[in-house]
């Protein structure tokens, strides 16, 4: 196996974001003035805020909600708990939930949010407490026509269910609308959990078909055995394809014969960690991107694949799970090679687009089937898919590029449309 990537010297995710919209914006040959409005979020709230904890100290905390564009519907996006988060991940992230949203059609803008916090040196009360006067301190942004935030990082249904009874006891009554990603038991919708592996899913069966490369036989590596990737394995192992390699936090683990995703989520709900499944060989969280596969599916952090590992990735095509796992100088070289990327802003969208499907449901009371969902999801992310690759056939761009000429012509001519104020 190959070194390890030197992640630490990719570039701000930031720059990345504004890069990715410039490129976009060139093909596009969109007005100056629009890439202006554009290039930068409409809204930036930073709060910083006490919390008491078990002992009886206090503590502030620094948290963030960034609102990029609105102007196709309310704000959108989830609301992240790492330690090392920062108000120019908040920004990159806000814009890409612009993108995804209008590359996939569903009329909602982009957002998000976060707090400088790691929660697991923390007790679920303290976890709670903090929640809760996080969702006082930046309540004037959000509501169900304004910014609904969903879980991310280390937050899950039950940080949303906190959130939405905060601002539901602020209003006096219950709004299950302000969030999703919720409880199925107070307005969360089925299929939301496995929703961003699902539409990634249906977006390699696309691409399986458009590159005439038969998904069921072929080897996938994945990096990132949480939520999204250890799903998307499941699904894909059901599709026939073979599951070679899968790492966590705590490192990886690979088989050229082949993984039981079930048996390696079993292993990692007992031991905590995939590491030591029976039959595998360790392997670190970055040789797990260069390991010998047809499918790679990057469904950790940001800034993964960078141009020291590029030249060594072996997969003839990489569906990104994860947001921004690929950095501008990577993606040429990994255009270059001819390898064909499912961007993120396409790739992960299973979940926003579920997501949506939620609060439609809340906005409604009316929840339906899981059948429908799926169904749903499955022709939102099809007709997506097709929009993105007939713009990269018909302009010779790669699938990012196209991405973003889709989603950015969308979000520019929706703001054009409803003009400047005042």
């Amino acid at each position: 196996m190959a070194s390890q990537n030197p992640v630490a010297e990719a570039p701000n995710i930031w720059a990345v974001a504004q890069e990715q919209f410039d490129h976009a914006a060139e093909k596009l040959d969109l007005d100056d003035g629009m890439r202006r409005v554009l290039r930068v979020p409409q809204r930036e709230l930073t709060v910083n805020f006490p919390v008491t904890l078990d002992n009886g100290d206090v503590r502030v905390f620094t948290g963030y909600r960034v609102q990029h564009n609105v102007s196709r519907g309310p704000g959108k996006g989830g609301i992240r708990y790492p330690q090392d988060v920062t108000l120019d991940e908040v920004r990159a992230l806000a814009m890409w939930m612009s993108w995804k949203c209008a590359c996939v059609n569903i009329p909602f803008g982009g957002a998000k949010g976060g707090v400088i916090v790691d929660p697991k040196k923390l007790s679920i009360r303290e976890v709670e407490g903090l929640t809760r006067r996080f969702t006082t301190e930046i309540s004037p942004l959000i509501g169900p026509d304004r910014d609904i935030p969903a879980p991310d990082v280390n937050t899950n249904a039950q940080t949303m269910a906190w959130i939405m009874d905060t601002f539901s006891m602020h209003h006096g009554y219950t709004i299950s609308g302000v969030v999703t990603g919720k409880p199925i038991s107070i307005g969360g919708s089925l299929g939301r959990n496995e929703a961003t592996a699902r539409g990634a899913v249906f977006t390699l069966l696309q691409a399986s078909d458009a590159l005439h490369r038969p998904l069921p036989g072929a080897r996938v590596s994945i990096q990132g055995y949480g939520n999204a990737g250890s799903i998307a394995a499941t699904l894909l192992a059901d599709e026939g394809a073979s599951i070679v390699a899968v790492s966590d936090s705590t490192g990886g683990i690979y088989n050229p014969k082949g993984l039981d995703p079930a048996r390696v989520s079993g292993w990692k709900r007992e031991h905590g960690t995939v590491v030591g499944v029976p039959g595998s060989e360790e392997i670190s969280n970055q040789q797990i991107l260069e390991v010998e596969c047809e499918i790679l599916v990057p469904a950790a952090l940001e800034n993964q694949i960078t141009r020291h590992n590029a030249p060594r990735i072996q997969a003839g095509i990489v569906a990104e799970a994860a947001n921004g796992p690929t950095t501008p100088e990577a993606d040429q070289i990994l255009h270059d090679r001819g390898i064909f990327v499912i961007p993120d802003i396409l790739c992960n969208a299973g979940g926003v687009t579920v997501s949506y499907f939620e609060w439609v449901q809340d906005m409604q009371s009316f929840f339906w089937t899981e059948e429908r969902i799926n169904e749903s999801l499955k022709g939102i992310m099809d007709r997506a898919f097709e929009s993105v690759h007939t713009m990269s056939t018909r302009h010779e761009v790669d699938m990012r590029t196209a991405a973003y000429m889709v989603a950015v012509a969308r979000v520019a001519e929706a703001t054009t449309l409803r003009g400047l104020y005042p």
